[in-house]
C-alpha cells in the first residue's frame, strides 16, 4: 500500500503542543563527539532510531514532546525512525506527533498507524532529510495479536539511493520469529533486493536470536553487537538490547552507539539508537 503522508515545510511561530512552546526555529549543528571534538563520522549520514514511548517519560510517566524533540535535536540526525509515535490521542493531549515532528524538523515524512486508540493511535514514524522516492507500509499483525508494522521507504540521499526499513516487532518469540520472515519474503521487500538496505526499530528480541536464525542467513549484518554495547532498555537502568540495526549491500557503518545521556533516560522508556554511516 502506497502512502502519501508527504513532506511538511511550514515552520511554527507560536503554536504550543502537549501544554509548552514550541520552537521557533530549526537549529542544526554540526556533529560533535561525546567529548566535544569533531566527530570521527562527521561527513557520514546519521541515521537515529527510538521508541519515543508517545513522548511519555518512563519513570516520570509525564508526556513532553519537548524532550524528545530535544534528545533528537542533539543528535542531529538524516534519517529519523521513530516507533510508538501517537496521533491524536487523549494521553499526548490529542497532539499529531507525526506532523508536528515533521514541521519542527523540516522534513518529509512518512507515518504507519499500527493500533487504534480512540478516535486516533499510534505506530511508527520516518523523518528524512532526504527525498523520499517511495514510502510503503507492511502489516507484520499475527492473527488476533497486537497489530505491528514495517514501514519501507526508499530515500536518495547525497550519496544514492537508500532502502530503509523502520519496525516495531512483537513481544512473542515465535510472533517474532513469524513477523521477520513475513517481512523478508514480501514482494516489497524484495523488490528493492538490489538496494544498500538498513532495518532499524524496536526489535523487542531479548536473547538476539533474529540475528541468527533469520537475519544473517538472508545477508544481513547486525550493527548493534555486541549486544552488551547496545543495551537500550529499560532506559533508566538499561539491560536489554532491544532496538537494533541491521545492514545489507552497499552501507558502510562508520560508528553506532546507544544515547546515555540524562534528558534520554527521562523522555522514554527505552535509549535512542544512533548510526554513522555511508553508501559505498
Amino acid at each position: 500500500m502506497m502512502v502519501d503522508d508527504g513532506g511538511v515545510a511550514g515552520l511554527f511561530d507560536s503554536e504550543a503542543f502537549g501544554g509548552e512552546p514550541l520552537p521557533t526555529a530549526i537549529r542544526y549543528h554540526p556533529r560533535t563527539a561525546p567529548g566535544g571534538g569533531p566527530h570521527p563520522g562527521s561527513l557520514s549520514m546519521r541515521l537515529f532510531s527510538w521508541n519515543i514511548h508517545k513522548g511519555i517519560g518512563g519513570r516520570d510517566r509525564r508526556y513532553s514532546l519537548s524532550r524528545v524533540i530535544d534528545c533528537i535535536e542533539a543528535e542531529n540526525p538524516d534519517l529519523i525512525c521513530l516507533q510508538e509515535v501517537d496521533r491524536r490521542v487523549r494521553r499526548s493531549r490529542f497532539d499529531d506527533q507525526p506532523r508536528l515532528l515533521a514541521r519542527y524538523f523540516h522534513a518529509q515524512f512518512a507515518f504507519q498507524p499500527n493500533v487504534a486508540v480512540g478516535g486516533g493511535g499510534y505506530g511508527n514514524l520516518v523523518l528524512s532529510r532526504f527525498p523520499l522516492q517511495s514510502r510503503h507500509r507492511v502489516s507484520l499483525r499475527q492473527g488476533v495479536r497486537k497489530p505491528r508494522g514495517a514501514q519501507l521507504v526508499i530515500t536518495s540521499t547525497p550519496e544514492g539511493v537508500l532502502h530503509l526499513v523502520n519496525t516495531h516487532l512483537g513481544l512473542a518469540q515465535a510472533e517474532r520469529q513469524w513477523q521477520v520472515e513475513r517481512l523478508l519474503g514480501h514482494l516489497l521487500f524484495r523488490s528493492a533486493a538490489a538496494l544498500p538496505t538498513m532495518l532499524v526499530g524496536d526489535f523487542n528480541d531479548w536473547r538476539n536470536s533474529l540475528a541468527r536464525s533469520l537475519l544473517s542467513p538472508a545477508g544481513f549484518e547486525q550493527v548493534t553487537a555486541p549486544a552488551s554495547r547496545f543495551r537500550s532498555f529499560p532506559a533508566w537502568m538499561a539491560m536489554g538490547s532491544l532496538d537494533k540495526a541491521f545492514t545489507r549491500g552497499g552501507v558502510e557503518v562508520r560508528h553506532a552507539r546507544i544515547v546515555r545521556t540524562s534528558l534520554a533516560r527521562e523522555a522514554s522508556d527505552h535509549l535512542p539508537l544512533v548510526v554513522d554511516f555511508h553508501l559505498v
